[in-house]
């Protein structure tokens, strides 16, 4: 049986909603939908994408392990400022990717959310 690890952020909705911010299993690893607090969708974007690039680690991978991402927004007409973001960091990696207008998240605060899949070589 292939080893798991789980990993917690310490995130009140971690325990509320009972889920592990990250789980590897062999060489795939998962990471829940992310939030991270900005005064706008790029500063929220950067924002996650550095909180999961501390995740990742922990998990001895990185960015350039991360295969697809899924990200999540509440006014699709800022896809502009989400993509800048995330292009800064993925612009070399080029993972497979979608993006979607959501009516709402979590915390009417919370403009984006991603999702993120990594593959260890």
């Amino acid at each position: 049986m292939q080893e798991v690890k789980k990993i917690a952020t310490g995130s009140p909705w971690e325990d509320i909603v009972g889920y592990s911010r990250a789980i590897k299993i062999g060489n795939i690893i998962e990471v829940s939908g992310t939030t991270a607090p900005g005064a706008n969708e790029y500063e929220q974007t950067v924002a996650i994408i550095e909180a999961v690039k501390k995740v990742l680690s922990q998990l001895d991978a990185d960015l350039s392990n991360v295969i697809r991402t899924r990200i999540y927004c509440t006014d699709i007409a800022k896809w502009e400022d989400i993509g800048k973001a995330h292009g800064e960091y993925f612009g070399d990696i080029k993972p497979v990717t979608a993006m979607v207008e959501v009516s709402k998240l979590i915390d009417p605060n919370i403009l984006v959310e991603i999702e993120f899949s990594a593959l260890l070589n």
